[in-house]
């Protein structure tokens, strides 16, 4: 009969083996080990966490607070990417907590980044900056502008390490070179300003460079208001 045949097609397959827990756990602090070193790890792990529903997202936090201390790796490099994509204030803390502890975290600051900058032949300007992360990853932003227009491109790339970067000398054939950070900041935030005026959106990745604008943003909006957008 047909249901005998199942049966015994069944029987040739034979029971299905799950990789012993131990394996699994080996596996589990390997990949913890390389999100020191490795920014496509980071970024998956902060991708992977972010899926997750509450529950899971504890079971992880507490499976790390169980791992970390045994793991010859940073606890920010195991906490860090979390932290990007976690938005639940307990949660927040609970990660902040664990970080601030590591003698290794650093926060990204007004003198941790490098900016390059350029201006076409037609006036568009063109500007990269490498802002600090935490250890030795960073976050780069490729920007094509004019600070009385607006911005033309923003390209982001939210995580490298910064043993990858390969050495900039253009952005979409804009030749760039190495510019105080503090004039490309002044000339990002006028832009910022232009497309306030003309009621466009300010780009979401400016977002992430928050912390190297502080009074610069308000200085330009000053200075716009007083003597009008600077010419390109």
């Amino acid at each position: 009969m047909a249901g005998d045949r199942d049966d015994e097609h069944r029987g040739d397959v034979g029971p299905v083996e799950l990789p012993p827990v131990g394996h699994v756990h080996s596996a589990w602090r390997s990949w913890l080990s390389a999100l020191a070193t490795d920014a496509e790890a980071a970024m998956a792990a902060a991708l992977a966490y972010e899926s997750l529903p509450p529950e899971a997202r504890d079971a992880w936090l507490d499976a790390l607070d169980a791992d970390a201390p045994t793991l010859e790796v940073p606890q920010v490099a195991l906490y860090a990417p979390l932290l990007a994509v976690e938005s639940e204030p307990a949660r927040r803390d609970r990660i902040e907590l664990r970080i601030v502890s590591d003698p290794h975290a650093r926060r990204a600051g007004y003198g941790e980044a490098q900016a390059l900058r350029g201006v076409a032949p037609d006036g568009t300007h063109a500007c990269v900056i490498v802002a600090a992360l935490y250890l030795d990853f960073v976050q780069v932003i490729a920007c094509r502008y004019t600070p009385s227009g607006g911005f033309v491109t923003v390209r982001h790339d939210p995580m490298r390490h910064a043993g990858d970067l390969t050495p900039v000398c253009d952005v979409d054939g804009v030749a760039v070179e190495p510019t105080p950070l503090r004039v490309v900041i002044e000339e990002l935030a006028h832009a910022v300003l232009a497309d306030r005026r003309r009621q466009a959106t300010t780009p979401p990745a400016l977002a992430s460079f928050a912390h190297l604008f502080g009074p610069h943003l308000d200085d330009a909006d000053a200075d716009a208001g007083a003597e009008g957008p600077p010419s390109e």
